[in-house]
């Protein structure tokens, strides 16, 4: 009967047997766990073909050939900005017309998608170097050290900037309906710009920053927070102080503001938003006012406060636990960017 060894083929040749010995459809597919129907099926294509394989189908030929797939994926494996539409033109100029749905199933099947890109600061060598000395110097360090850090950073935070971009599940004609508009303001409805900072205790002082902020600014914010936010979070002495290299925060005057403070600084590589733990602080921040809908400067302000004051512990202590895997990763990129 032309059947092969595979083990569907087998289940069919026994079936056709047992069927030349007189049993019946019913009979069958109790034997083989099989519905009637399929093994109606199996019987009459049997008495059909004269076998119980099934015929290889030709199908559509394929428009892209073997060594177009491979130029694709070695074009977008260089640039991986390459968009489906210049592959189509790639394609084109070989006398090959195809849709760019075909071309991006084609590299589905190489596990390559589209993706949008992350954004993440320019690194030179130069910071790279950095970045990779610092994680290099601080990989063992124990936990001791990390929870006497006083990690500070400034954000901006957008009355209705994090609207900017979400769907809505609409029927046809009806985009102008209240319910499916976002209200936009002009200029963005304006923003507003925090000083705060962290330690594994939790959450220390925040503070709206005033107009443009200077290095007077700066160390005004300093003088009236930080020691009130370590005494809070009961830092104990030698307690370490984080910032990141802004031009305010490494003038001349911060720096102979910090030495007569006595500021045990922390060693920060350029160009690392990715190494402080804040900015992690900051997103749950954003996420949890914009939940909120402010509706004006004065409520956005009033919501970060309620906000950031509801911030456990626990979520800056899990984010300081896992700083090792921080480190690593910076070395394991050799001091390029990485997911954090």
């Amino acid at each position: 009967m032309g059947a092969s060894k595979h083990p569907l083929n087998d289940l069919k040749t026994k079936i056709i047997q047992h069927h030349g010995l007189g049993e019946g459809y019913k009979k069958l597919s109790q034997r083989f766990k099989l519905s009637v129907s399929t093994v109606r099926n199996i019987v009459r294509n049997w008495k059909t073909t004269g076998t119980v394989l099934v015929k290889a189908r030709s199908g559509r030929p394929r428009k892209i050939s073997e060594r177009q797939r491979r130029r694709m994926v070695r074009t977008v494996t260089v640039n991986p900005q390459t968009s489906s539409k210049d592959l189509q033109h790639q394609l084109a100029a070989d006398g090959v017309t195809v849709h760019r749905s075909t071309i991006q199933r084609t590299l589905h099947k190489e596990m390559l998608y589209g993706r949008v890109m992350r954004k993440k600061p320019f690194l030179c060598t130069r910071h790279k170097r950095g970045r990779l000395r610092y994680a290099k110097a601080h990989l063992d360090k124990p936990a001791s050290f990390w929870n006497k850090v006083l990690w500070t950073d400034e954000t901006k935070i957008e009355l209705f900037g994090h609207n900017q971009g979400r769907y809505a599940w609409r029927k046809k004609n009806t985009a102008f309906q209240e319910k499916h508009l976002l209200p936009t303001v002009k200029f963005g409805g304006g923003s507003i710009m925090l000083w705060g900072c962290v330690s594994s205790a939790g959450t220390g002082n925040l503070v709206k920053v005033e107009g443009r902020m200077d290095s007077s600014q700066y160390q005004q914010i300093l003088e009236n927070n930080v020691q009130e936010s370590v005494t809070k979070l009961k830092l104990r002495r030698g307690w370490i102080f984080q910032q990141d290299n802004d031009p305010k925060h490494c003038s001349n005057s911060t720096k102979a503001f910090m030495q007569r403070n006595k500021y045990n600084i922390l060693e920060w590589p350029s160009q690392s938003p990715d190494l402080n733990i804040i900015e992690n602080v900051w997103c749950a921040l954003k996420r949890a006012v914009h939940a909120r809908k402010p509706s004006n400067l004065t409520e956005l302000e009033m919501i970060c406060r309620e906000e950031w004051s509801k911030i456990p512990p626990t979520r800056i202590q899990t984010l300081i636990g896992s700083y090792r895997k921080r480190l690593e990763a910076v070395i394991s990129e050799k001091g390029g960017s990485t997911k954090y």
